[in-house]
């Protein structure tokens, strides 16, 4: 998959587990967005909207499974951490096997699962039109540092009133909202070999150290962390 490759909204009878041992995978469903290294696939429960995009040279890799024959029972999408076992069956997965013996091996990836607790951005769009309007243009430009009663000034509502817009149309208060949509425009930038001393500025971090921080609150991981091959 050439980097802008987008598989539009579809979904899979089969559950499947989305993976990469080469680039960087962008996955979003209504639940959030997750940005996947060769360090981290997806578990896509059957029946689930996805869009999976490549934001760097990408190989698609993975696994679907019939849920008949599953002893995985999650029900919404769950990030896994990929160690070097993991790797090397999916990737045995990928040639040419026996139905029995593929059957035999998919049988053991349960117990290779292992889920990372927090994993995903969460950026749901207020639905308060001027809440939207703030949160588009911060989409745009992360690194904007104007507060919300400056934002209030330019789409003509108070802060207080954009502040219950976010909160109630997403569920998070705004300054968690702008953390999350400055990581999420972080993780391409860094995915594709960029320093965090020069990727922290860019996403409206002073410093390498904060932004490694908020990075950390949002993904669970720093950012070494997060993109270590297995």
């Amino acid at each position: 998959m050439p980097t802008g490759t987008v598989f539009t909204h579809h979904s899979h009878p089969d559950h499947q587990l989305v993976w990469t041992d080469s680039g960087v995978l962008q996955v979003r469903t209504d639940e959030g967005t997750w940005v996947l290294p060769p360090t981290r696939a997806l578990w896509l429960p059957a029946g689930v909207i996805h869009e999976t995009a490549a934001i760097a040279p990408t190989v698609l890799r993975g696994a679907y499974l019939d849920p008949a024959l599953s002893r995985v029972k999650w029900t919404e999408p769950q990030a896994i951490a990929v160690g070097r076992l993991l790797a090397a069956l999916l990737l045995h997965l990928q040639g040419d096997i026996e139905q029995g013996a593929r059957e035999r091996m998919q049988a053991v990836l349960p117990d290779l699962l292992e889920p990372i607790p927090t994993d995903t951005i969460q950026l749901t769009i207020p639905t308060d039109d001027r809440a939207r309007e703030v949160a588009d243009a911060l989409l745009a430009d992360p690194a904007d540092p104007r507060s919300l009663t400056r934002w209030g000034r330019q789409v003509g509502a108070s802060a207080r009133t954009l502040s219950r817009g976010f909160r109630h149309g997403t569920g998070i208060t705004f300054s968690r909202w702008r953390a999350a949509a400055r990581i999420q425009a972080a993780l391409p930038l860094l995915a594709a070999g960029q320093p965090v001393s020069q990727v922290a500025p860019t996403v409206g971090y002073h410093t390498a150290s904060a932004f490694v921080a908020a990075f950390r609150r949002e993904t669970g991981a720093t950012p070494g962390a997060y993109f270590r091959a297995p």
